[in-house]
């Protein structure tokens, strides 16, 4: 009689992301179906408020700190070295690196710690992105000469929210190492659409960390030129300032724009509601996006969203179809379309039900992205 053989060790998939709390709002449905197609799953991240969520997912938490708002080469050094011998613990199989810098941090740690299948998921190049002077093309060209260079192994894979992250990166769209997904994802039973408010005035939300990088302050511009103009427009901040992030708006500055049809809210746990009681979401970001996920939860909930001519946002909003794109930095073209919308109820109602059908036919929901990632571990842990 034959010695039956053992069962196969369970492939260990580690993440590697800054903070929990973006894991938590972003990526639980990855763990999710980690989990339930086997693997091992631990997340390495610095612990605040959120690792019973994570948990929660049936993935393991291992705390790491390590600062995301600076990419001092010293720090980022010490932080991979604790991080490879947390990964040489795990005995990790995959690397799955969330945002820039813990694709930095993590590539290094990866490397160190000679594990080859890696993922670099990008979630946008914020500041580094969306600066067009000297000093953002030298550090964009020397993010390609890391990523793509000593960073990089044969079995590295690229997830990217949007094809121009890609190309800046120096990657082809269309490269089997390659994947564009739609962002995190969103839950379409989760954020459903609401019969919209009667009109006028034109309720406008801007749900998002308080960071200048989003525009807060154009949004709060043209909110003020359309109502100075004569449009019944009232717009809500939603969200909070962010203390590690050098761009965010000091809670003074918000405060004090909380007037004339502007209303600062704090941060909201409930961005459904928000979306029930307004009819258009704005973010007229200044650039550096992957893909917002307060558009995709905005277009799920059917309504009409007003943002900018910046990489992912125009990869999910098409001018004219599910809603309007204007310049960035440019509150007088936002304040036109601000009045646009403000005339015209039926325009904001049918840009709306294009959104929501974008979503659900254009790959944005969290199982379609879901599967797009479980292509790449089960590509990763093929023998």
């Amino acid at each position: 009689m034959e010695t039956p053989l053992p069962p196969a060790p369970m492939k260990r998939l580690v993440f590697v992301v800054t903070e929990d709390w973006f894991f938590a709002s972003h990526f639980l449905p990855m763990a999710r179906a980690a989990v339930a197609m086997g693997l091992s799953v631990a997340v390495v991240t610095r612990v605040r408020g959120h690792g019973a969520a994570i948990e929660a997912t049936g993935a393991r938490v291992v705390p790491l700190e390590a600062e995301r708002s600076s990419l001092n080469p010293m720090a980022a050094g010490y932080a991979a070295g604790q991080l490879a011998a947390i990964l040489k613990a795990l005995k990790a199989d995959i690397v799955h690196c969330i945002a820039l810098r813990g694709i930095l941090v993590g590539g290094t740690a990866a490397a160190m710690a000679g594990i080859p299948a890696r993922i670099y998921a990008l979630t946008g190049l914020g500041l580094i992105g969306a600066r067009g002077d000297r000093a953002g093309r030298l550090a964009r060209a020397g993010l390609r000469h890391l990523i793509r260079g000593p960073l990089a192994s044969r079995r590295t894979r690229f997830l990217f929210e949007n094809p121009d992250d890609a190309r800046m990166l120096g990657l082809d769209p269309a490269d089997t190492a390659v994947t564009i997904v739609g962002g995190a994802g969103i839950d379409p039973a989760a954020f459903v659409p609401q019969p919209l408010p009667a009109q006028p005035p034109l309720r406008v939300a801007l749900v998002a960390r308080m960071l200048w990088s989003k525009g807060v302050d154009t949004a709060v511009e043209a909110a003020r030129l359309a109502r100075a103009q004569g449009a019944p427009v009232e717009l809500s901040l939603y969200g909070a300032p962010d203390p590690s992030n050098r761009r965010a708006i000091p809670e003074a500055t918000l405060r004090a724009w909380s007037r004339d049809g502007v209303d600062w809210h704090g941060p909201t746990r409930d961005a459904a509601d928000v979306w029930a009681r307004h009819h258009v979401a704005c973010l007229p970001s200044r650039g550096g996006e992957g893909l917002p996920r307060t558009l995709l939860e905005a277009a799920s909930c059917g309504r009409a969203m007003l943002t900018t001519d910046v990489p992912g946002c125009r990869d999910l909003v098409r001018d004219g179809l599910e809603g309007l794109i204007v310049p960035p930095d440019d509150a007088g073209a936002l304040a036109a379309a601000l009045r646009r919308l403000a005339a015209d109820a039926g325009l904001v109602a049918g840009l709306g039900q294009a959104a929501r059908a974008r979503i659900l036919a254009g790959g944005y929901t969290e199982e379609a992205v879901a599967e797009a990632v479980r292509g790449l571990y089960r590509e990763l842990i093929a023998p």
